[in-house]
């Protein structure tokens, strides 16, 4: 049997075939793919019966995963690898969709492929996995998992002041006066946090909450000073809609 791997981090994927092979001997070739595209390919080559999903990825979510593959080739199961908090898990509960939260365990992973096998054959997927997304977009997170490099932060939005571009991570501020430094880049947030109404994109560098806006000075072209005293750029396509915005707050 097998089973490809679909995660933007190699050490996530990494982690994770050493599990499988560990505890579940009826996998016996494991695949990888760093990026949704480049999965469905392999997919569409190989025809894995089990496919571990990020969902959390750079370009395309693991949720777009049948945007991409055509009907007749739905003949495997779907074990989503998520950093999403407790308050998300539900919506896979209710979805009949398995997944394995990180940090991954290792009965975690023997549960899920035994669970993935006996549907094997069951041509609901296109089913659940819209199901799924309904839930995810519907439920009322309060928390986002944050993938550091000592594991994974939980932390409320509401607690989330700023968000700067760091390369491909992003630096977190948070009222705690903590800053953690991210292993994802600022995009990613954009796309997770973009249905909150309060996180407002300034400049491509940095997403603010606007709740903690400090003041807004004009000089030096003008800037954002949030309550934690950081300085936040405005890129000049932005001033005029930010200070319509913070007019009307």
């Amino acid at each position: 049997m097998k089973a490809l791997i679909i995660d933007d981090e190699k050490k996530a994927r990494q982690v994770l075939e050493v599990l499988i092979e560990e505890n579940c001997p009826k996998i016996t070739k494991i695949l990888e793919a760093s990026d949704l595209l480049s999965g469905v390919e392999l997919i569409k080559q190989e025809q894995p019966s089990i496919v571990f999903l990020d969902i959390e990825m750079p370009e395309h979510s693991g949720l777009e995963i049948l945007n991409f593959i055509e009907k007749e080739v739905h003949n495997f199961e779907i074990i989503f690898t998520t950093a999403y908090s407790e308050y998300a898990i539900q919506a896979f509960q209710l979805s009949a969709i398995d997944y394995l939260l990180k940090p991954v365990r290792p009965s975690q992973v023997k549960e899920a492929v035994d669970k993935a096998i006996a549907f094997l054959g069951n041509s609901q997927i296109n089913k659940r996995l819209t199901e799924l997304r309904s839930s995810l977009q519907e439920s009322n997170f309060k928390k986002i998992g944050l993938p550091y490099s000592e594991g994974i932060k939980f932390v409320n939005f509401n607690d989330i002041i700023l968000l700067k571009a760091d390369g491909m991570y992003t630096n977190v501020s948070t009222i705690d006066n903590k800053t953690i430094l991210v292993s994802k880049p600022l995009r990613f947030f954009v796309d997770i946090l973009h249905n909150i109404k309060t996180f407002y994109r300034p400049h491509r560098s940095y997403l603010i909450n606007l709740t903690y806006i400090k003041e807004y000075i004009k000089r030096d072209g003008g800037y954002i000073v949030m309550e934690n005293d950081k300085e936040v750029s405005i890129s000049n396509d932005k001033k005029e809609e930010f200070l319509t915005i913070v007019q009307n707050i």
